[in-house]
């Protein structure tokens, strides 16, 4: 299973240990470490394959817009955290994935996550998986649903077909295009296929798929913004 490695960098305990704690809800998330001053994080990021990196703004020896700049020939994306919105500017002058005030609700986190650049294996348009010993070519926009399945994933089509493959969720969240969205520990969807909310319940043209908690509020107001 393919996670994104995070870090965690905030000088107070309390804001750290809650992204950690929203980090461990998502199985797609790994958090390598927390640190409570930038500082302490430098040789990790250096040395390590950091993916995103949860960061403070105000903190006492060296602000995280400062350490935002010495990292800025890494792969590492940032997320800034702060009490203060005056800052956000400068944090997306600094390329910052996201921006979140505190005190940070899961709904607003996972808004942030979704940000994530998708990686290698997919275009907007096709993805190539492996079904069995056949390869196979699909049109994302075919694409109604796909189901998690123990250690296989169900690829659910517009033709009534189903293609089983050795994948996992979290990987494909990761690298599949815009237009799909998990919504459920095991069912990630076609945002293009929805046609409606019915309690926590998605209506996609005759499939019902359930929303659980954790997801609805991220859900509802990526789809159904007025």
């Amino acid at each position: 299973m393919i996670k994104l490695k995070c870090i965690v960098v905030d000088d107070e305990e309390l804001a750290r240990e809650l992204i950690k704690a929203y980090i461990d809800k998502l199985d797609y998330l790994e958090c390598v470490a927390i640190y409570e001053s930038p500082l302490e994080a430098l040789a990790t990021i250096k040395n390590s394959k950091i993916d995103l990196l949860f960061l403070d703004i105000q903190m006492p020896d060296i602000k995280g817009t400062e350490f935002a700049d010495l990292i800025s020939n890494t792969d590492t994306r940032i997320i800034f955290t702060t009490a203060y919105s005056e800052y956000a500017l400068k944090g997306f002058e600094l390329n910052a994935l996201d921006y979140l005030v505190k005190p940070v609700t899961f709904k607003r986190f996972l808004s942030a996550i979704e940000k994530f650049p998708k990686k290698e294996g997919t275009s907007n348009n096709t993805i190539v998986i492996k079904s069995g010993y056949d390869l196979h070519k699909l049109r994302t926009k075919n694409i109604i649903y796909i189901e998690s399945d123990s250690e296989y994933v169900n690829y659910h089509l517009e033709n009534g077909h189903k293609l089983m493959a050795n994948q996992s969720l979290s990987k494909l969240v990761t690298i599949l295009p815009d237009h799909f969205l998990r919504v459920h520990r095991s069912y990630i969807i076609n945002k293009q296929k929805v046609t409606g909310l019915k309690g926590r319940v998605l209506l996609l043209s005759e499939k019902k798929i359930p929303v659980s908690d954790s997801y609805y509020d991220m859900v509802k107001s990526t789809l159904f913004k007025a």
